[in-house]
């Protein structure tokens, strides 16, 4: 489940702007007031136009929650160097079950070698050659240290999700109380891993979840209903 994770989150886009993609709504005032298109100026969007938001570098609209990395990335949080690939919209669940199963494989190890890494500081004769033990000893710290900082960083996205955030979302709205994408922990979770619990698990999404849920594709995403006509 580790490596299948790890692949997963290496090999799979993690969402990019589609051609000629034009926002249907003020992404800050929702259907309240919904753009026209005379606001696009054409072709060529105009960039001083707050309502709009655009990619000075990419030269094309950007969707809600994208952030640009060598490209636009949908809901970008992150780019990791761990996976060698920016972790998105369409790759970010994958990224966190790779974490956890990072986390319980070397906690596992951690569990198993606890007897020999003990038996060091005993008076008892211990087995095994010199090398030998020097790499059990070894093992069991690397794994103890990668089982400790894993679990923190497990912590810190766990609690971005429960508040249906990134981290780059986390930053910029420091000064922001209220957060228009706070659906509460169940739907933000939903929005993540889906609605089917079969495949809470496993790095992929049932086709319907992946249908009828338009956050797991990274373009579209439901917001308070008090907040659509609010400006930030």
């Amino acid at each position: 489940m580790l490596l299948w994770s790890y692949f997963s989150v290496v090999l799979t886009d993690p969402g990019s702007v589609p051609p000629n993609w034009r926002p249907a709504m003020d992404e800050e005032r929702g259907e309240a007031d919904p753009l026209n298109g005379s606001e696009f100026n054409g072709s060529q969007p105009d960039p001083l136009n707050q309502r709009i938001r655009y990619c000075r570098k990419c030269n094309q609209l950007k969707p809600p929650r994208c952030h640009h990395c060598g490209r636009c990335v949908l809901k970008m949080d992150h780019h990791c160097v761990w996976v060698v690939n920016c972790v998105g919209a369409q790759n970010y669940k994958y990224f966190l079950l790779f974490l956890f199963y990072t986390f319980l494989e070397t906690s596992f190890v951690t569990m198993a070698l606890l007897p020999h890494f003990i038996a060091f500081f005993s008076d008892g004769e211990i087995p095994g050659t010199p090398g030998t033990l020097a790499t059990t000893f070894l093992a069991f710290v690397l794994n103890l240290a990668f089982a400790l900082s894993v679990l923190g960083f497990l912590i810190m996205h766990i609690s971005l999700v429960s508040a249906n955030t990134t981290t780059i979302e986390a930053y910029e709205k420091k000064s922001t109380p209220k957060w228009r994408y706070d659906l509460g922990r169940k739907k933000n979770f939903e929005q993540v891993f889906g609605t089917d619990k079969l495949y809470w698990f496993i790095p992929g999404y049932s086709d319907e979840d992946f249908r009828r849920m338009p956050a797991l594709q990274g373009l579209e995403y439901p917001s308070k209903p008090d907040f659509d006509s609010q400006e930030f």
